[in-house]
């Protein structure tokens, strides 16, 4: 099936990321223009000139991509921007293409190096992954393979998050410190302590008195956009006052409202957001806009004194598997309600 239906489709992005493998396997593809969060212009214009460049037809009509291929062929391609979801698009693609495909200024973050080594395990054949260069050489079949993929390195930064902001001490398993790097580090900054155990998981132990600390969002291994909303609750309690630069995405700061009803000081100031740390934040009922905003919701109202209600939080789901059940165990009260109840 070469189908990929607006039903499917209209509530996650990334679903996007199934035109690739379905050109290459079945030389077409029609994939309903993708959804997911309102957090501005997020085009997939880099994906579609790939494929053309690996020599597909593309076509934009009522709402779908129709692109189409007797047989891709290998090419060199130009990211004019670094995108993850782009590069792991034409890496797909380019595996099942004749000849060599170049990828330059591919993006460098852990997924796509985690992606490239599934491939191989499956029979691909691809160099640099990690790099802003990456090589494939096309194969003929890809054979099935059972693969672990590695931890979501934002879930367990917003675990280390909770217990910075709580003052707590969490350790975390299933991830990659270093995959983290540029968040552990500004973690640090704010007081908190982040300490790798020997069997791989990280230790976090917040600090009574939170240092402000300014960030800047970059591609990998720069500090992560996906991570932009949860530090800003953190600074929401900092003892000065934190500039929080987002660099990728021009919308994402829908959170802020909601922030500032709950008693955070913050201003938006030419792409910039001004957080003055606040000595408490009080429990409200909020609105979520987009995923990481439900995250940082969350950690704001497990920091905030009272109760706090959080409304639409099925964009939580796309991105955290049952996060209400993993906070309950380490001490959280925290509960979903069914809508209405």
């Amino acid at each position: 099936n070469f189908d990929a239906p607006y039903e499917l489709v209209k509530m996650m992005r990334a679903s996007v990321l199934v035109l690739g493998p379905l050109v290459g396997r079945y030389g077409k593809a029609r994939v309903s223009l993708p959804g997911g969060c309102a957090i501005g212009a997020r085009p997939i214009d880099q994906h579609l000139k790939g494929l053309e460049k690996l020599g597909a037809k593309v076509e934009l009509k009522h709402g779908y991509v129709y692109v189409s291929a007797k047989k891709l062929k290998g090419a060199n391609v130009f990211f004019d921007m670094v995108t993850v979801t782009g590069t792991e698009n034409l890496l797909m693609a380019a595996c099942l293409a004749e000849g060599t495909t170049i990828l330059e200024n591919a993006a460098r973050e852990p997924e796509v190096t985690d992606l490239a080594e599934c491939l191989v395990s499956m029979g691909a054949k691809i160099e640099g992954a990690g790099t802003s260069c990456i090589k494939i050489e096309g194969v003929s079949e890809l054979k099935p393979f059972n693969y672990d993929p590695v931890g979501d390195r934002i879930e367990m930064g917003t675990f280390m998050i909770a217990s910075a902001i709580t003052g707590g001490e969490l350790t975390i398993t299933g991830g990659n410190l270093g995959h983290l790097d540029a968040l552990a580090d500004k973690l640090l900054e704010t007081g908190a302590k982040v300490t790798q155990n020997e069997d791989g998981s990280v230790l976090v132990v917040g600090s009574r008195n939170i240092a402000s600390a300014d960030v800047v969002t970059s591609p990998y291994p720069g500090f992560p956009t996906d991570m932009q909303a949860q530090f800003m609750a953190l600074m929401t309690l900092g003892d000065g006052t934190s500039v929080i630069s987002e660099r990728i995405f021009e919308n994402r700061y829908m959170h802020v409202p909601e922030l500032i009803r709950m008693g955070a000081d913050i201003k938006l100031d030419r792409g910039n957001a001004m957080v003055k740390g606040v000595k408490k934040l009080s429990g409200a009922n909020v609105m979520a806009t987009d995923l990481r905003a439900s995250a940082a919701l969350v950690l704001a109202a497990l920091a905030a004194e009272g109760q706090s209600r959080i409304l639409r939080v099925y964009h939580l789901d796309r991105g955290y598997e049952k996060m209400e059940e993993k906070l309950s165990r380490v001490g959280a009260r925290i509960l979903r309600e069914e809508a209405g109840s």
